[in-house]
């Protein structure tokens, strides 16, 4: 997420009552979390193990729970919590604001798109041309969809990212600050859910067709000319590639990258990443030539037994 107006870090370190180290005049465009930072942006880190990945990141300011040597040029907030004083800068620069009508703030519309009754739609969204918005479905902030997309009846795009975490009392909630992205003639099934951004954006690309009861996690980059089938389920932080087909009740865990032109027949678990067209089957999956060979494998196993 960028900030509407740049801060530098003394000014971010006042605010959050905190001490720091680096040039005080260190401007700080943005804030993002480690796998989507870029210059200019602050990020947070709270565990030994992921201290030098967010040090040696793009990012310029890094939120972190101990004094620590850190590269030239960039700058450090000390503080004992990190993760709050992360969701402190967002709710701060973006806060949650309550719907009072069907229809919120700063909301642009195209030519010939229809929207049906009962739809709701949220503050800061834009739609384009020759689209379809069914009845039920809630088009949530900071949710862009290009032309000629149509989102299926209870449909839920840009709900907040499921992103949390673990302390002494329960759980706590990352606020989602990033935006949802439907490009052109993308069309999503009756009851989906496709999560907004923790802090950069989720993208579904260009002619990618979602059926019934799918979920996408947040920050999850499609490509083009996708094609899921239901019950389809895809973690957060994913990247799948153009041309790529995951059939029924297919699972994906988060941060893998799946390449262009791959299949996953139903069912399968997706635990690494898949080579460029492939097809694959299993939990967890591997190619499907390998399971159908290892399936047979095992048919074989009862008479191997009685012969012993």
């Amino acid at each position: 997420m960028k900030f509407k107006t740049a801060t530098t870090l003394s000014e971010l370190a006042e605010f959050l009552g905190h001490p720091f180290k680096g040039d005080a005049n260190l401007v700080i465009t943005g804030i993002n979390e480690i796998h989507k930072v870029e210059p200019g942006d602050i990020v947070f880190v709270d565990h030994p193990k992921y201290y030098q990945k967010a040090l040696n990141s793009k990012a310029d300011v890094i939120l972190i729970d101990k004094d620590v040597e850190f590269p030239e040029g960039k700058g450090i907030i000390i503080c004992e919590k990190p993760f709050d004083e992360f969701n402190k800068i967002t709710k701060h620069h973006n806060p949650y604001r309550a719907w009072n009508a069907a229809i919120g703030d700063n909301f642009s519309i195209g030519t010939n798109t229809i929207i049906h009754p009962n739809a709701v739609i949220g503050h800061n969204v834009s739609i384009g041309d020759n689209c379809i918005i069914h009845a039920g479905a809630i088009i949530c902030d900071h949710t862009e969809i290009g032309n000629e997309v149509i989102i299926g009846p209870n449909t839920v795009i840009g709900h907040d990212a499921f992103y949390y975490k673990k302390k002494s009392d329960g759980y706590d909630r990352l606020h989602s600050c990033g935006k949802t992205v439907i490009c052109d003639r993308v069309e999503i099934g009756a009851l989906s859910t496709i999560d907004k951004g923790v802090s950069g954006d989720t993208i579904i690309g260009e002619g990618t067709k979602i059926d019934n009861q799918v979920h996408i996690g947040h920050d999850t980059v499609i490509g083009k000319h996708c094609l899921f089938a239901a019950n389809v389920g895809i973690a957060g932080c994913v990247t799948i590639k153009n041309n790529v087909i995951l059939w029924g009740q297919v699972g994906v865990v988060s941060d893998v990258v799946i390449e262009d032109g791959c299949v996953v027949y139903g069912q399968s678990g997706v635990g690494k990443n898949l080579e460029a067209g492939k097809t694959y089957l299993g939990s967890p999956c591997d190619e499907a030539r390998t399971k159908f060979k290892e399936i047979a494998a095992i048919r074989k196993l009862p008479s191997i037994i009685e012969d012993l």
